[in-house]
């Protein structure tokens, strides 16, 4: 059936994000988190914290943007949010990874995911705002959790986290303050560093 060996296809091809390392280091690790585990545990964050979004959200449709959300990394690899010069070549890069991996998918699914990947990039809905603040918030939590080792050792300032940390407010003024508080927490635990 050809359908089937296109999905699965699709689905052996995506096993690759395992192999896509992040900065941000697992909780109590000197390990690297992975792009797959990145994405399992914002779902996981959308289905323990959507009551806090400022809209009533479809949990299994936001579900569906955050397992979606990455998978360009495949073929792009992981953009650090801080790494400005890299940040002016990700759209390209994604937008060419977006149509060579949902392209395996049959016609229908190629062109539901690639749907929904570009609905979580533009943030044009409830659900993919709240999506992207938790995008935003869970390498807050682990900077602040182990001693902002990510912040650090990539030079990030309090300024840069707090212009990235704003756009939380579109899907989750609750999850905003929260980070405004993760912020001056970080900062007056000095987790930026002295040259910060």
């Amino acid at each position: 059936d050809e359908r089937l060996a296109r999905q699965i296809q699709f689905l052996l091809e995506i096993d690759g994000l395992k192999q896509v390392l992040r900065r941000s280091l697992i909780l109590g690790s000197a390990r690297r988190e992975n792009s797959a585990e990145h994405s399992w545990h914002l779902a996981m964050l959308a289905l323990i914290l959507h009551e806090h979004a400022n809209e009533p959200v479809d949990l299994l449709y936001t579900i569906k943007l955050l397992l979606i959300h990455d998978i360009v990394e495949l073929d792009a690899g992981d953009t650090f949010a801080y790494d400005f010069e890299a940040g002016k070549s990700k759209a390209e890069r994604e937008q060419d990874a977006a149509q060579r991996i949902f392209g395996l998918l049959p016609t229908d699914q190629a062109g539901e995911l690639r749907a929904l990947w570009e609905e979580y990039e533009g943030m044009q809905s409830a659900e993919s705002r709240f999506a992207n603040a938790l995008d935003r918030l869970m390498p807050m939590f682990h900077n602040l959790a182990d001693g902002g080792t990510t912040w650090q050792t990539g030079g990030v300032r309090p300024q840069f986290v707090a212009d990235r940390a704003a756009a939380i407010s579109e899907g989750s003024a609750a999850l905003a303050t929260l980070a405004g508080e993760i912020l001056r927490q970080a900062q007056a635990n000095g987790l930026f560093g002295e040259a910060s």
